[in-house]
């Protein structure tokens, strides 16, 4: 395995108070069983929970001179399938670890994978990209159920992750208008295909004529290519990591504003 260089102090004392945290972090016995599965020695197992964690990141760092076994805890304390029922608080959890990792050029996926990323100088520059996009959507127009997701933590590492959280919110709004509990392409099959009864449950208009039938299709299709590109699990790992830039951003947002809109409009059959 390829060493990975070392953490500094300052992001490994901000990692453990993440990981640590006293609200909602991991608890004493979930520390001590993620250190001795990462092979990091629990050097102060009396101490406070961020405080034991930090002094078993630096006494190991130190030790072995590189950050792998670091990410080995990140990997184990942050695997998906132990949030399965907690997918919000995941998401929380992930975001904040992220704020860390992207000063050190990494990036936590939703996968509970560390990958490497463009390295951030400082939270001020996330900031500046978060508020020069936010003020460029809204000249536009956009929706502010968008506007809500330009947010400095969200791009702190990428333009991706904006995206990825827009669309999280189109499938939201959907489940709530219908009932439905799917997700991705399912969920907009289900909700505003014609499908066995021969009318949708959300309908765009009033399909009262071939126009509005093709219109409704058509939605439903761009509906399908907005998750395919950012809800698909199977992809999600890689395009994680898909260089999007900010023009990109600002017209899938628009995109994704405009299918906000349509959805405010529907009406349910």
């Amino acid at each position: 395995m390829k060493e990975e260089k070392c953490f500094s102090e300052a992001d490994l004392e901000a990692i453990a108070k993440v990981l640590g945290d006293t609200q909602t972090g991991l608890t004493g016995s979930e520390i001590a069983n993620m250190l001795t599965r990462s092979e990091i020695p629990d050097v102060d197992p009396l101490n406070t929970k961020w405080k034991r964690l930090y002094n078993a990141f630096v006494e190991e760092q130190n030790k072995r001179k590189y950050g792998n076994h670091i990410i080995a805890f990140i990997h184990k304390s942050m695997n998906p399938s132990l949030y399965v029922s907690t997918p919000e608080y995941y998401e929380q959890k992930r975001t904040e670890v992220n704020k860390v990792l992207a000063f050190s050029g990494l990036t936590l996926g939703d996968d509970g994978k560390v990958r490497r990323i463009t390295k951030v100088s400082t939270i001020q520059e996330a900031e500046e990209r978060a508020d020069k996009l936010k003020r460029i959507l809204k000249g536009r127009g956009v929706h502010d159920d968008v506007l809500k997701y330009c947010k400095s933590e969200l791009l702190v590492s990428n333009y991706f992750h904006t995206v990825l959280e827009a669309s999280k919110s189109v499938a939201q709004k959907i489940r709530d208008l219908s009932g439905l509990a799917s997700d991705g392409a399912e969920l907009a099959t289900q909700a505003f295909s014609f499908g066995k009864s021969g009318k949708p449950v959300i309908a765009i208009n009033s399909l009262s004529n071939d126009s509005e039938i093709s219109e409704q299709k058509g939605f439903l299709n761009l509906l399908i290519g907005i998750f395919g590109t950012f809800r698909n699990p199977t992809a999600h790992a890689v395009k994680i990591y898909w260089p999007i830039n900010e023009e990109d951003a600002l017209d899938i947002l628009s995109i994704i504003s405009y299918i906000h809109r349509k959805l405010d409009k529907a009406k349910i059959l």
